[in-house]
C-alpha cells in the first residue's frame, strides 16, 4: 500500500452515514477504533467556574447528566470530565446517565412529562428542535456571552437554532466522506486518484462505469433528510430565510430532481437508492460499486477486506451550491432542570476545547470548537500517518465550509416524508419533477406546517 495514497479506515463512517441518512441519533461507539487511550484529566479548563473561596458558601448542587449511548467505550473518559469538574467545582456533583440511543427520546419525553427532566442531555439538532418547538428547552442566547458564542464554528453553533433561537450548545460534529474503489475506476479506465467531486462528474464516471465494467459508478441513497440535502446540494433553498415558506419547488429544486430521475431511469444507479441506505455498503462489499458517500466502513473492512485496501477516501460531493453536509451532536439544558446556571457551566465545560481534543482523540469524531480544529492535530499529518490520519485531514478541511443543510424545521418528519416521495414519484415515472415538487408543497401544505 503506497504511503502517498489516501486509503480508507473506520473515521467518521458509521457516525455518518447514520446521520447522513437522516437518523440522527448517532452511536459514537459505532465510530471508535480505540485509536487512543488519553484521557481528558490533563489541561481541561472550565467555562466561568467560580473560584474555591466562593464556593465554600454554594448551596450543594447535583446535576444529572445523560449521554447518548457512550458506556462502556467511553466511560474512562466521561468520568474523568466529571472528576476534574466537581473537582474544580466542589459544590457540585454530577450523575451521569448512559441511555441507549434507541430509547433516548421517549425517555427523555416520559419524564419532561413526570416534570422531572435531567439538567444536561446529549441530543440531535432534529429532536432538539422537536422540543424547542414546545417550550421544553432553555434558549441559551440570552445566557451566555457572544464571546462565549464565538468559541463555536458559526456552522455548528447555528444548526441548533429554530425561528432565530439557540436551544442547545454543540458537541461534537461530522461531515461526508467518499470512497473509492480504485481496482473498479482502473477497469473502467478512470485515474482512481481523480474520482468525482461534484455531481455533474458523478453522472459521467457512473456512465463510463457501467458501459466498461457492467457495474455502477455512483450509489445515491433516498432515505431520512438526504433528498433534502441533495437539493440545497445542488441550489435549491428548502424554505424562505425565516422558515416560513417553501421554497424548494423552484429551477434548482426540479433540475435537482430531474437529476436523479435520469440517472435512475437510464439504470446507471441501482434500483436499491430508493431503499435503505445500508445497501450502499453492502453493493460496496460486493465490488460492485466505485464509488459512494455514507458507506460503513467499518463493515467493509471486516466482510471484504480485499476490497478495502483497495478504497481511497475523499471529500464529498457537491453541487451548484458548493455547500457541504455538518451531523452535529449537541447539549441541551431542559427548561425544566432547577438548575440551569450550573447546567450551562458543565455543559460549556464538556464541550471546551481542550475536553473536545481529548475526545477527538479517542474516537473517529469532529471537534465544534474553533480552537480545537486549529490544533497540529487536525492539520498536520504525523510522521508515518496511517489511514486514519489521512481521513481526520479531509475530514477537518472541508468542516469550515459545512453546515447543517437540514436545519431545524417545524413539523420535522412531515416535511422529509413529502420531500421524500417527491423524488420516489420522479424517479419511478409517476409524476414529472415539477408535478413531483408542486404535489409535495401542495398536499403536505408546507407553509402551513412550516409556521403551525
Amino acid at each position: 500500500m503506497k504511503k502517498q495514497k489516501i486509503v480508507t479506515g473506520v473515521l467518521l463512517s458509521s457516525l455518518l452515514a447514520l446521520s447522513a441518512c437522516g437518523n440522527d441519533n448517532n452511536n459514537a461507539n459505532d465510530a471508535a477504533d480505540g485509536n487512543n487511550n488519553e484521557t481528558a484529566n490533563e489541561g481541561n479548563n472550565t467555562n466561568g467556574n467560580n473560584g474555591n473561596n466562593e464556593e465554600a458558601s454554594q448551596e450543594e448542587v447535583t446535576l444529572e447528566f445523560w449521554t447518548m449511548q457512550l458506556q462502556p467505550t467511553f466511560t474512562e473518559y466521561i468520568d474523568g470530565l466529571i472528576d476534574v469538574y466537581e473537582e474544580e467545582n466542589s459544590h457540585v456533583t454530577i450523575n451521569w446517565v448512559d441511555v441507549p440511543a434507541s430509547d433516548l427520546e421517549q425517555k427523555l419525553l416520559s419524564d419532561i412529562s413526570a416534570n422531572n427532566a435531567p439538567d444536561v442531555v446529549n441530543l440531535n439538532p432534529s429532536f432538539g428542535s422537536n422540543l424547542a418547538e414546545l417550550d421544553a428547552l432553555t434558549i441559551l442566547d440570552d445566557e451566555i456571552s457572544q464571546e462565549e458564542k464565538d468559541v463555536y464554528l458559526q456552522g455548528a453553533w447555528e444548526a441548533n437554532q429554530l425561528g432565530g433561537n439557540t436551544f442547545a450548545f454543540p458537541w461534537y460534529l461530522g461531515t461526508e466522506i467518499a470512497y473509492t474503489n480504485t481496482e473498479v475506476f482502473e477497469e473502467a479506465g478512470l485515474d482512481p486518484d481523480s474520482p468525482p467531486s461534484n455531481y455533474e462528474e458523478a453522472a459521467e464516471y457512473a456512465e463510463t462505469v457501467m458501459e466498461e465494467t457492467g457495474k455502477y459508478g455512483f450509489f445515491p441513497s433516498f432515505e431520512g433528510t438526504l433528498p433534502m440535502q441533495y437539493l440545497v446540494k445542488m441550489g435549491a433553498d428548502l424554505t424562505n430565510e425565516e422558515r416560513t415558506e417553501a421554497a424548494f419547488n423552484s429551477a434548482e429544486g426540479i433540475e435537482a430532481v430531474e437529476y436523479f430521475t435520469s440517472l435512475y431511469q437510464d439504470g446507471l444507479i441501482p434500483p436499491e437508492s430508493l431503499g435503505e441506505q445500508r445497501e450502499i455498503t453492502n453493493l460496496y462489499t460486493s465490488g460492485q460499486l466505485a464509488f459512494g458517500e455514507n458507506i460503513f466502513m467499518t463493515e467493509v473492512s471486516e466482510n471484504a477486506p480485499d476490497v478495502y485496501e483497495v478504497s481511497e477516501p475523499s471529500e464529498a460531493l457537491t453541487g451548484k451550491s458548493g455547500k457541504k453536509n455538518m451531523n452535529v451532536q449537541n447539549l441541551v439544558i431542559p427548561e425544566q432542570s432547577e438548575n440551569k446556571e450550573e447546567s450551562i457551566k458543565f455543559a460549556q465545560f464538556v464541550t471546551n476545547s481542550e475536553n473536545q481534543l481529548e475526545f477527538t482523540k479517542l474516537t473517529a469524531i469532529l471537534p465544534s470548537t474553533e480552537a480545537t480544529l486549529d490544533d497540529p492535530y487536525f492539520t498536520d499529518l504525523p510522521e508515518d500517518p496511517e489511514a486514519a490520519d489521512y481521513e481526520r485531514i479531509i475530514s477537518a478541511q472541508q468542516l469550515p465550509n459545512a453546515e447543517l443543510l437540514v436545519p431545524p424545521m417545524n413539523n420535522f418528519s412531515e416535511l422529509q416524508i413529502a420531500i421524500h416521495d417527491a423524488f420516489a414519484k420522479a424517479m419511478l415515472g409517476e409524476a414529472t419533477p415539477e408535478e413531483a415538487l408542486a404535489e409535495a408543497e401542495a398536499e403536505e401544505e408546507w407553509n402551513e406546517l412550516l409556521v403551525e
